[in-house]
């Protein structure tokens, strides 16, 4: 009998997980992890991980598997918080739930799931996993997106390996959620109508001001309005010598100074903003609302601009480095100056977008076809041919 170990979250999807692998005939383990101690900065009635590992150990006592807790949060902290931290300083916005992905679910707690002789790990994510055979014997697999559109998170595993597919099941990936709710009442899983968790992976909801603030030091600094009719970029060029020279204009970042627009309002620290985004500035008396189109961490300054279509939010163009480019199809990996027709995403939940990938010496520009709103730095961006993610990286 094979044994699959689940990462028992609290929640319904994991709950249906454990519950179908047992039905399948799996030896099933349960573990919850718990990655976080300070409660300082949740909102405790939103995924308080106590009230989760409680009803974990209910659903595991229900479906009659063993059940433990697995304290990873010093690796938690490491790899996820220090590096959210030195991100957000640097003015950009990284995302945990990818990396607690890659950096803990699928490589800590996988090892920890090895070390109980498991087979493989299971999660509840709305994904699919495909295997094709080649003619040497090996398998390839493939990262599928999950039937459920409105849920399916292929896009924050796009940093798995050959390795970890390998090992992982995801049971959940051909159901809609309300099928999975329905597995769930029939079994009379105490999980069956319990709220999607949201927020940071593992932490729940947080304040982020006051998260980052344990780190990040408030520093005022001025809020300043880009009219919409300045020049996104600082000289327009109509010609191009060579295709890759219009990519590296059309990637690169506007640059606004002060001079360019007005002072609106002050803020309480650049690196506690993100590009697009709309609250928290508390600036009144606009036509339409404000949003940011660049923050300046350096001489702390924030950009704005009025309406969601102010030309400053816009890009066609993204650019990924060698060194954060990821290939789950590492047989489909491009080769210096080979292209490639995809569909992206620059976040999740995003519709795909149509696509071409151009592969330089240093890295991968990732061109679309219509510009796209708020590409961020730190964020990660996702390919897929059809309904498989082949490769993901990290925007520059």
């Amino acid at each position: 009998m094979k044994k699959v170990v689940v990462g028992l979250s609290g929640g319904v999807d994991s709950s249906v997980t454990a519950y179908l692998l047992k039905e399948q005939g799996y030896e099933v383990i349960g573990l919850f992890m718990k990655n976080w101690h300070d409660d300082t900065v949740t909102i405790s009635d939103e995924c308080p991980w106590l009230e989760d590992s409680n009803d974990a150990m209910i659903v595991a006592d229900k479906l009659g598997i063993p059940f433990q807790t697995v304290d990873l949060s010093t690796d938690y902290k490491e790899r996820i918080v220090d590096y959210m931290f030195n991100e957000y300083e640097r003015g950009r916005t990284p995302n945990p739930d990818v990396l607690c992905n890659r950096e803990i679910k699928f490589d800590v707690f996988m090892k920890i799931a090895m070390q109980l002789g498991a087979d493989y790990v299971a999660t509840g994510h709305y994904c699919r996993k495909g295997t094709i055979l080649n003619d040497d014997g090996t398998e390839t697999y493939q990262l599928l997106a999950g039937k459920d559109g409105n849920k399916d998170q292929s896009y924050f595993l796009c940093q798995l390996s050959q390795e970890q597919l390998s090992k992982t099941l995801f049971p959940i990936g051909d159901l809609l959620k309300p099928q999975v709710r329905e597995i769930a009442a029939a079994n009379n899983l105490i999980t069956a109508d319990k709220k999607d968790s949201q927020g940071l992976c593992f932490i729940g909801k947080v304040r982020l001001p006051e998260f980052l603030q344990q780190k990040l030091k408030p520093k005022k600094g001025v809020i300043v309005e880009v009219p919409s009719t300045i020049e996104t970029y600082q000289n327009i060029i109509s010609e191009f010598s060579s295709k890759n020279e219009e990519l590296a204009y059309f990637a690169q970042k506007p640059i606004y100074h002060l001079e360019d627009g007005k002072v609106v309002g002050e803020h309480q620290g650049a690196h506690y903003f993100t590009k697009g985004q709309r609250r928290g500035l508390d600036v009144g008396g606009t036509k339409e609302p404000l949003f940011v189109i660049e923050t300046d961490v350096d001489e702390n300054v924030i950009y704005t601009g009025q309406g969601k279509n102010h030309p400053g939010l816009y890009r066609r163009t993204l650019f990924v480095t060698d060194a954060e480019l990821h290939w789950v199809r590492k047989d489909l990996e491009l080769k210096e100056d080979e292209t490639m027709e995809v569909l992206a995403r620059i976040r999740y939940r995003q519709d795909l977008q149509k696509a071409k990938l151009y592969k330089i010496e240093g890295g991968l520009y990732v061109d679309f076809v219509e510009k796209q709103s708020a590409i961020t730095e730190g964020q990660f961006v996702a390919w897929y041919l059809n309904d498989e993610l082949i490769g993901s990286g990290v925007i520059s």
